[in-house]
């Protein structure tokens, strides 16, 4: 026997439901995940960090050099180098949270 045209409507609107359903299902579950927000301050703050971790080497050695006395510089002496090092690759771990 011939299904009428109601009955074909009606099981395509309960299985476009079903497909709605299902779409939304995994929104939500795409929307629950963890996504990070705003990373806004990284280029700035990874410009900085290695603006100033090069500055830092270049004016160590520029005083070094010319015998200038510079008090933190002077006081830590061969440290310079590892706190110039040491701020590059800082600026570079914070360029890995860059989106």
């Amino acid at each position: 026997m011939p299904e009428s045209k109601g009955r074909k409507a009606a099981i395509e609107k309960q299985k476009q439901a079903r497909k709605d359903e299902r779409a939304k299902e995994r929104y939500e579950k795409t929307r629950h995940t963890a996504s990070p927000g705003s990373r806004t301050w990284v280029p700035p703050t990874f410009i900085t960090l290695l603006l100033l971790g090069v500055a830092w080497l270049v004016v160590y050695y520029v005083t070094a050099s010319a015998s200038v006395y510079v008090p933190v510089m002077h006081d830590i002496g061969g440290w310079n180098i590892l706190v110039g090092m040491g701020l590059m690759a800082a600026s570079f771990i914070v360029a890995t949270l860059w989106k």
